[in-house]
């Protein structure tokens, strides 16, 4: 550095400092380079795909779905067959003797009462129905 002791009359002769600059500089090229093998990683993930605009086409044996209905005034039936509740049990073990799938359906009116409806619910499981699909739309008029 060299450096000018007066005389001739000039004035103090600025002099510019780089080594802060360089520093900091040199922070920030750290900085990106720690964060840019960050930015990327990425998440992979699973999109369902759509569903198909068409119904799929009716199994086999479809017709053979077991519903079990409630109605407002505590009546059960069986695949539109009035049943008694104690009988239920026995009945829907009759009807699983010969299936393999032991799949109810379970639609309740909106006026049942909820104590019937699980009354209902465990003379189903009792009966031997290994799952118990609750109907969100009446299916009383598809039967």
């Amino acid at each position: 550095m060299a450096m000018d002791v007066g005389g001739k009359g000039k004035g103090p002769q600025p002099n510019i400092n780089i080594t802060p600059l360089v520093d900091v500089v040199l922070v920030l090229l750290i900085i990106f380079m720690v964060v840019t093998p960050l930015l990327t990683k990425h998440f992979s993930t699973r999109v369902p795909e759509a569903p198909d605009p068409a119904p799929p086409p009716a199994e086999e044996g479809a017709d053979d779905a077991i519903v079990v209905s409630l109605d407002a005034g505590g009546a059960v039936t069986l695949n539109s067959a009035n049943v008694a509740l104690p009988t239920l049990t026995s009945k829907l073990g009759e009807v699983f003797r010969t299936r393999t799938e032991r799949i109810v359906f379970f639609d309740a009116d909106d006026d049942a009462l909820f104590g019937d409806a699980v009354d209902v619910l465990d003379a189903t499981r009792a009966g031997g129905a290994e799952q118990i699909a609750i109907a969100t739309e009446s299916i009383r008029s598809r039967i």
